[in-house]
């Protein structure tokens, strides 16, 4: 009776997928199954490796392959309780001894087999910051430090080898469609790669690339593939749409039939291409076998209300290419999706902290909602409005915004311009200049220190003779006036170079600045601006509602990328506008477009209950200008046209005007000479 009861609590998709094949004695065919957002994957997966067991199946035959730890564990556990159920007596996790993550299993493989196939059992795995510095050995090496132009640094170069490693392209193709500003080094990156693979093999040494490539290198050996393949029955892949071309050679490679092999993903919800993550494995899956795989798609979807799961299905229907499903639930709800369109995104900050806090005061936990973006920029002007009205939040996929590096520097620079005798700036603003370094700078500050005017002192100064190139340019930021709020812009300009040189992803960090830029137009004095941010320097946080314990409530902030598998009773989405969503960088290609088109369709389906996304109208651009602020108009995402605008509420808000109250200005009084006369 048991056996016939822990299947009941499936619906009749996930039920169709658990059983597949696995009525008669021989291997099941493949099996593809398309697991839409919300739909109990998890469940599913868990179900199936539990009905193998029940079936007969051996736990040490069965591979299970996830993308982490914790999922391996918490599908293990699943299959425990579940077999308890179904046998009386469970399969422990731990007799499923073949599960984990694919870089776990393929440390274990290439460990086992290390003395046949060129490695020493001993090797050491470097993960990416060892990686990078062995990289910058190499580099050093080969002179590639000391080039004319600026060659690329190691955390680049790292990132490019990474790429092509686990794409399988060859190089020229990976810097010419993700790294174009490199292409010039073509040449020597080559040789660079070459003698970076020569000394990790010298030092015994593996990266996190290559567990992947040698394990794929050893299953082109048809021998070592056939052995390898033959000690598994079953091999089970979760987020399939999330592999590489690597992990697809490997799979194929150990099941070239197909029997036995089950993979479960949503091609809607691949959304790592910057990994060399590829759609094609999950669309191309069926037919890489003979016969070809069977597809079961899960279509009831179990977290969202209706009117969330028909807006999401509407934006994904747009696709170009996808397998057709259409997410439905019992869930129902009056409620559809709003689209609120703002002026600003500093209005559309405050409309959701409004609505996030009018939840709260409702009886919703701040835990239990949640602000998503595109990019960790975009979350500028919402981190700002909850500190200052003290919000407790978390962020998830980049630093936040204020205790950025590059962002603390932008504010030293305006602190330093300001007041030159502020030495916990001038210290971090002088090292930005090649050829000063601690000494250096504490020497100049010292310099300063003796003059009347340290303001005016700059151009007397001496800077090192490694300094002599860069330093007219900092003594021209810091001596140029300019009104408010037209300081910034010429901070940002001077620094902007420096921002080239020092980080790998400084695309991604001018994008802060310029937010941080905007942000500061919004204040009427660059006193009222460093006053409101920095008031505790250097340690500025975009916190300064206070750390949250792991007791207390607060607001989730993440990009999408970081809320994927996530669920909240309440999403707000910001900048839902071309340019934003897609990304003004995720246009050139189809692909990239529809990647863009995933990214939103991933957002929309974590909301539970309540789901708003953000359309604000203007974004400012600051210039150095005479004209001052220039801004530009955005359009809602061209992923939400026109067409399926009766899937969503469409919201219009401004808020209130408030009447202020004027009063006369209190008569002029000397701080400073109160303070003095209490020591003289």
């Amino acid at each position: 009776m048991a056996a016939a009861t822990y299947l009941d609590k499936l619906n009749d998709q996930q039920r169709a997928a658990v059983v597949f094949g696995t009525d008669g004695s021989a291997l099941p065919p493949p099996l593809l199954v398309i697991a839409g957002a919300g739909s109990g994957k998890t469940a599913m997966l868990a179900h199936r490796v539990a009905h193998l067991l029940v079936k007969g199946a051996d736990p040490r035959r069965i591979l299970l392959m996830t993308f982490s730890r914790r999922a391996a564990l918490e599908l293990t556990r699943r299959v425990e309780r579940i077999t308890a159920t179904a046998m009386g007596t469970p399969v422990v996790a731990e007799a499923l001894r073949w599960s984990g993550t694919f870089h776990a299993i393929g440390a274990r493989l290439l460990r086992e087999h290390a003395l046949a196939i060129g490695l020493h059992p001993d090797f050491s795995i470097h993960d990416r910051e060892d990686s990078a510095d062995l990289m910058n050995l190499c580099r050093h090496g080969l002179g590639l430090s000391r080039t004319d132009s600026r060659f690329p640094t190691k955390g680049t170069c790292l990132a490019i080898y990474s790429r092509a490693v686990n794409s399988g392209a060859p190089l020229t193709d990976v810097l010419r469609d993700h790294f174009p500003w490199c292409a010039p080094w073509a040449d020597q990156l080559k040789p660079l790669f070459g003698a970076y693979v020569t000394a990790k093999q010298a030092q015994n040494v593996l990266d996190y690339d290559d567990l992947l490539l040698a394990w794929a290198q050893v299953m082109a050996a048809p021998d070592f593939a056939a052995h390898i393949g033959a000690a598994w029955d079953h091999v089970l892949i979760d987020e399939y749409q999330d592999t590489n071309r690597l992990q697809a050679r490997i799979l194929t490679a150990l099941k070239p039939d197909g029997r036995g092999l089950t993979v479960v993903g949503d091609d809607a919800q691949s959304i790592y291409a910057f990994r060399a993550a590829d759609v094609r494995n999950i669309l191309d899956f069926p037919d890489t076998f003979l016969p070809r795989a069977e597809v079961i798609a899960l279509e009831r979807n179990y977290r969202s209300t209706q009117p969330i799961v028909a807006a999401a299905n509407a934006v994904i229907a747009e696709a170009s290419e996808r397998y057709t499903k259409e997410l439905w639930s019992e869930r129902t709800s009056a409620d559809k999706p709003r689209l609120v369109t703002v002026a600003t995104e500093a209005l559309q900050a405050r409309y959701m902290v409004d609505r996030i806090l009018q939840d709260r005061e409702g009886g919703m936990r701040l835990k239990d909602q949640a602000v998503l973006f595109r990019t960790s920029s975009h979350a500028a002007q919402i981190e700002a409005e909850l500190t200052r009205r003290n919000v407790p939040y978390v962020k998830f996929g980049g630093l936040k915004f204020l205790d950025s590096a590059h962002v603390k520097d932008l504010l030293s620079v305006l602190r330093l311009a300001r007041n030159p005798r502020d030495r916990v700036a001038g210290f971090r603003v002088l090292q930005l200049i090649p050829g000063i370094g601690p000494t250096a700078a504490g020497r100049i500050l010292d310099a300063l220190d003796l003059t009347p005017n340290p303001r005016s002192a700059w151009e007397d100064v001496a800077p090192p003779p490694r300094a002599a190139a860069g330093w007219p340019a900092f003594v021209a930021a810091m001596t140029t006036n300019a009104v408010w709020p037209a300081a910034i812009g010429l901070a940002r300009a001077w620094y902007d170079p420096h921002l080239d040189r020092i980080h790998e992803d400084a695309e991604a960090r001018r994008a802060d600045l310029l937010q941080l830029e905007q942000i500061a137009t919004g204040y009427p004095s660059a006193e009222a601006f460093l006053t409101e941010l920095t008031l505790d320097p250097p340690d500025a946080t975009s916190d300064q509602a206070g750390v949250p314990l792991k007791d207390e409530d607060y607001l989730i902030l993440s990009t999408i990328h970081s809320a994927k598998g996530q669920e909240w009773r309440s999403v707000h989405i910001l900048n839902a506008v071309d340019g934003c969503i897609p990304s003004d960088l995720g246009t050139s290609s189809t692909h990239e477009l529809e990647e863009e088109r995933r990214l939103l369709y991933v957002a929309m389906t974590r909301a539970k209950d309540h789901l708003t996304l953000g359309l604000p109208l203007r974004f400012y651009v600051t210039r150095q200008t005479r004209n001052g602020d220039r801004h530009i108009y955005a359009m809602r995402t061209r992923f939400i046209p026109g067409a399926i605008l009766d899937r969503f509420e469409a919201v219009t808000w401004s808020p209130a005007p408030v009447a202020g109250e004027v009063r006369p200005a209190p008569a002029p009084i000397d701080v400073a000479a109160t303070m003095r006369a209490m020591w003289g």
